[in-house]
């Protein structure tokens, strides 16, 4: 998927959500639990139930993979699904890996080629050799920047998630690198700009993490948008019952109408 198709989505759904598919077990509904197909249903209904308002989804391979085999092919489907049902949904592998070239080039091929992702999630901390097998024609690498967690501070801030920036921004283009940059720090996405002004950015920590929407359009928003605001839990756990789809969907189209009042 192009950049120039993630833009026409995002103007014709007025939204820039990407719903992070984060199927956990201790908190999807009882009557779940017990199917036997579980993983897959449930980030079924949750992408059917929300697809309506969003321009992406998020896989985050920590919850499939926990559960061995039937976790990875759970993980396989959901994209398998979201592409074949939702073609221009743009869809990223959550695995942030990152490792010696010839393992990252097979990390590569696990999640670019054979789940079929249009993303993944990268850690640039062994460099350049370990992030470049993910550049692949076509695809997007998703390189960890500024994240939203509070550990953040411990090494990013205030200068290393700058220089991140700088040296990985010479290793792709704005047609297949994104950077995460956290919306828990909004403010921050205005020195993000200054450095990567043309990139997109996936930024996590809106909702259940506290991060304010109005702000990230304030600090990171550029002439393309160049956003994709994700939440996860807010939206997938808006409701233990029954009626946990119709609530996730409630609360994305309430996430979509706020970015369509700031989009105008």
């Amino acid at each position: 998927m192009t950049k120039k198709e993630i833009v026409k989505q995002i103007r014709k759904k007025k939204s820039f959500l990407c719903v992070g598919l984060d199927p956990d077990m201790n908190k999807i509904p009882h009557s779940l639990r017990s199917h036997p197909d579980a993983l897959f249903e449930f980030c079924r209904r949750i992408v059917d139930a929300t697809e309506e308002y969003t321009v992406a989804f998020k896989p985050n391979a920590a919850f499939f993979e926990v559960h061995g085999t039937a976790g990875w092919d759970a993980m396989e489907r959901i994209i398998s699904y979201i592409r074949k049902t939702y073609p221009s949904q743009f869809v990223i592998a959550d695995a942030k890996r990152g490792d010696i070239g010839n393992t990252s080039f097979m990390y590569a091929q696990a999640f670019l080629e054979r789940m079929d992702a249009h993303a993944v999630t990268v850690a640039p901390y062994m460099g350049k050799d370990s992030v470049t097998p993910f550049l692949k024609p076509g695809k997007w690498t998703v390189l960890l920047a500024l994240t939203s967690n509070a550990g953040s501070e411990d090494f990013q801030i205030p200068e290393l998630y700058k220089k991140v920036l700088q040296v990985s921004s010479e290793w792709g283009t704005q047609e297949n690198m994104m950077y995460v940059a956290g919306a828990t720090r909004a403010e921050l996405l205005a020195e993000v700009r200054k450095i990567v002004p043309g990139h997109f950015l996936l930024v996590p920590g809106v909702g259940a993490q506290g991060g304010s929407l109005e702000e990230v359009v304030r600090f990171g928003k550029n002439e393309e948008v160049g956003l994709l605001v994700n939440a996860s839990r807010s939206i997938l756990y808006a409701s233990s019952g029954e009626d946990f789809a119709a609530a996730a969907s409630a609360e994305a189209k309430k996430l979509r109408d706020q970015m369509q009042v700031l989009l105008e």
